[in-house]
């Protein structure tokens, strides 16, 4: 096995670690930006580099039903085809099919579902979402788990959580059954794989509790939240995290799903969370929204017309070393492909330099100094100047 995790610095629960993979090592706390079809939009691999990208995040629903994920297998698994050298994380499609709603059926087997693409009906079972991953070749694997909406009763949550409870062993056992010896239907075996487990529950604490409870008992490499960053106010989500991560084993690492804006990310490594995914920094850029130290600074705006700063005078990245505000604008009001890209380049580049300074903080014990002061600087609403 070439998977291991190592704490290698603490600041209260805030930690920082090394996490190695199959493909190379990943300092914790990371940003993963989503490659949702094998792609992280607008950016080319060599961008995501250079602004300090070492995972990503693939969708496996979406590669599933394009190009497929037989076929990935058949040029060499997901790295190779899309020219990505260091490691990637891949979901099983549970949230996808929990976004689904008008197009899926839920039973114990699995779920049924119509593709967005075609309306062509297929089964993703916790048996198939782990078979497509081995296909894929990434080095983490997610188990398939049902995501419940929100607001959901406690009687649909406990219901819900018991179903994933059971997906996860029937994920964990087929896991290693193709790692020992392959299976039917599966291109590559999934040697140097792991596979992290998924806690859900809502924003019930005693349910998560026993959902972490049911799902570290799998021994799983890894684990993560789900089912949080879905419309619940941050306190809510906050709670749950301060409450959840110390029942997960503490030499693994710890995985939030889907989150999200600077100051969560900064408020989880604090409870003790090591890895993110938010489609955030992209969608917003390609919608005209920058983040900066001080908040996010919308560029559509008329205010920035004849503005010749930088989006971030602070920031080191491509985009604020060549271009201002103005030009950027301009990019934006003209349908530009090539302001998207600028402002992606730079929300990557933003993220996870905001990482590196978590670690390093965590690393020199001044980490509640920097949340202090990041909260103090930091405004969650746009920018006016």
């Amino acid at each position: 096995m070439s998977f291991a995790f190592r704490i290698t610095h603490r600041d209260g629960a805030a930690r920082r670690g090394i996490m190695t993979t199959a493909h190379g090592d990943v300092p914790t706390p990371m940003f993963m930006p989503v490659g949702t079809q094998g792609a992280v939009k607008a950016v080319t691999a060599r961008d995501l580099e250079g602004a300090g990208a070492r995972i990503i995040l693939g969708n496996t629903y979406h590669l599933f039903l394009r190009p497929g994920d037989g076929l990935i297998a058949r040029r060499g698994g997901l790295h190779r085809f899309i020219g990505w050298p260091h490691p990637i994380l891949t979901d099983s499609g549970g949230y996808q099919v929990f976004s689904l709603a008008e197009r899926r059926t839920i039973t114990e087997t699995g779920v049924t579902f119509r593709s967005h693409l075609d309306g062509s009906a297929h089964t993703l079972t916790p048996e198939r979402a782990v078979d497509i991953q081995a296909n894929l070749g990434s080095d983490i694997a997610m188990v398939l788990d049902e995501c419940p909406p929100l607001p959901s009763s406690r009687e649909a949550l406990e219901t819900s959580l018991a179903l994933t409870a059971r997906w996860a062993r029937r994920s964990r056992e087929r896991f290693l059954e193709v790692q020992a010896q392959g299976a039917d239907g599966v291109t590559v075996t999934n040697a140097g794989q792991v596979q992290f487990g998924i806690v859900q529950g809502g924003v019930d604490l005693e349910l998560r509790a026993r959902s972490a409870a049911l799902t570290v008992e799998l021994g799983f490499e890894g684990y993560a939240l789900g089912g949080l960053s879905v419309g619940e106010p941050s306190d809510d989500m906050y709670r749950v995290v301060e409450a959840t991560a110390p029942l997960l084993p503490e030499a693994q690492p710890r995985y939030l799903m889907g989150v999200g804006t600077p100051l969560d990310i900064i408020e989880s490594v604090n409870r003790g969370i090591d890895l993110f995914d938010c489609v955030m920094p992209t969608r917003n850029a390609r919608n005209g929204q920058l983040f900066t130290r001080h908040g996010p600074l919308n560029i559509k705006n008329a205010r920035f017309a004849e503005d010749d700063r930088p989006p971030d005078e602070a920031c080191g990245c491509y985009t604020c070393r060549h271009f201002s505000r103005a030009y950027l604008r301009h990019l934006f009001q003209a349908g530009e492909m090539t302001g998207s890209a600028l402002n992606t380049l730079h929300n990557i580049h933003f993220y996870l330099d905001t990482m590196e300074r978590i670690r390093e903080a965590i690393a020199f014990g001044s980490f509640q100094a920097f949340r202090q002061d990041f909260h103090r600087t930091y405004s969650p609403r746009p920018l006016i100047s």
